[in-house]
């Protein structure tokens, strides 16, 4: 008998779905700004793969591949191409992975009976168009399978996505993700859904500064994301009556959980440091005794020659912090 958490699953809010995997496919990038999705129009595939509407055919034979170390034994990566046809339009193929390493099996009386091996794997296919140089839209399909010992399911998620281009160099991003349902389940008449999620993000690159920021506005289905501590007390030690919290602080703190902040800066050309900050990702991780960075996250970038380089830390607990690879190339490049 065992039992087995996805890492990459924010607990705390109650996921109750299955393929939480398919929400961290985090780059470096994405890590660095936050973890989650960006606005950025620049023509990063690695990005793009969160956010359909970024591909266009400026991506065309572009390859990019990214390793997270995560914590004890736990991998996790992806690999991406992007072709352009000239009458389909332009198409990101994507492989995604997730290896939560390999546990002991036990009965219930913690007698020993082997070990199994757990991974969640997903193959994705996205497609991007503009439809004129102010709005573009994009859609993602991916077939998602996840096994933990003898245990299986599998399913099928789309992800759809707008993006608007403002004269003024600024982009606004609409996002739908997760829009589809579990072919197979791990047990039979246990099928367990998998939750929409709407996001809104908007970028913009200052014109007098070499500063850009992101914003992100995710879970815009639901408002509370508020996770109640059933260990932490809300009486009063002295009197014991119930302390009543006051609601316009409880508003302003169920908004600021669905907001991210990212920020690179590109003091020279070729090289970019990125600040992330995640609300949410603190105010549920972090330990009363010792905040420390939880929530916080960094990272650079660096082009050498034809070969783009990024890496990422993003702080989830004290214990220590994940580590984010990204590699990205156009073979184009290497042909001429």
């Amino acid at each position: 008998m065992f039992l087995l958490f996805p890492v990459c699953a924010f607990a705390q809010t109650g996921w109750g779905g299955v393929f939480s995997f398919l929400n961290n496919n985090a780059s470096a990038r994405m890590a660095a700004m936050g973890g989650n999705m960006l606005a950025i129009d620049d023509n990063d595939l690695s990005i793009a793969l969160i956010n359909p509407s970024l591909i266009n055919s400026e991506m065309n034979n572009t390859v990019v591949l990214n390793y997270t170390d995560f914590y004890t034994d736990i991998k996790s990566g992806f690999a991406a191409y992007s072709h352009t046809f000239d009458k389909a339009g332009s198409f990101a193929f994507g492989m995604q992975f997730v290896n939560y390493g390999n546990f002991i099996a036990t009965n219930e009386n913690g007698d020993q009976l082997g070990s199994f091996g757990a991974g969640e794997y997903a193959a994705s296919l996205g497609w991007g168009r503009r439809l004129d140089s102010t709005f573009s839209i994009g859609a993602n399909l991916k077939f998602a399978y996840s096994s933990f010992d003898v245990y299986n399911s599998y399913g099928i998620v789309t992800d759809v996505a707008a993006l608007y281009h403002s004269p003024g160099g600024t982009h606004i991003s609409l996002l739908v993700r997760n829009i589809g349902r579990e072919l197979k389940s791990y047990e039979s008449g246990y099928e367990r859904s998998v939750p929409i999620e709407i996001q809104l993000g908007i970028s913009r690159k200052l014109e007098h500064l070499p500063l850009r920021y992101n914003i992100l506005l995710h879970d815009l289905q639901r408002w509370n994301l508020r996770y109640d501590d059933p260990s932490k007390s809300n009486t009063d030690p002295l009197t014991g009556e119930t302390v009543k919290q006051d609601r316009f602080i409880n508003i302003l703190d169920e908004g600021v959980r669905h907001v991210i902040l990212g920020f690179e800066l590109m003091p020279i050309k070729r090289f970019v440091v990125r600040f992330g900050y995640n609300p949410q990702l603190r105010k549920e991780l972090k330990l009363d005794t010792r905040a420390s960075t939880v929530g916080f996250s960094w990272g650079f970038g660096i082009r050498i020659k034809k070969i783009s380089i990024d890496f990422a830390r993003s702080t989830w607990h004290l214990n220590g912090s994940p580590n984010y690879f990204t590699l990205s190339a156009n073979l184009s490049d290497f042909l001429k």
